[in-house]
């Protein structure tokens, strides 16, 4: 199995603090270990292009923005990316 690495984007509002949260649950109902980082630095951010928050990087590559996934959703999306 791949290494798995997700960031959540974010600027601390509620919304991103439930993004956060949702993709630690949907890890934990996987039984997937991976490293998640919550980032909030502006200039990090822009770096990765995502213009609207929260956003989802799963090994560097933005795979969500704009919408909280639910743990389900995160789920389904990891599936689909092969973990």
């Amino acid at each position: 199995m791949n290494e798995c690495s997700i960031k959540v984007l974010g600027m601390g509002c509620k919304s991103c603090h439930d993004q956060h949260a949702n993709v630690i649950d949907a890890l934990a109902n996987m039984n997937l270990a991976a490293d998640v980082e919550y980032v909030t630095d502006p200039q990090r951010i822009m770096g990765y292009g995502a213009m609207s928050m929260p956003a989802i990087v799963v090994n560097e590559k933005v795979v969500s923005m704009g919408k909280v996934l639910k743990p389900d959703d995160v789920t389904k999306l990891l599936e689909k990316l092969g973990y």
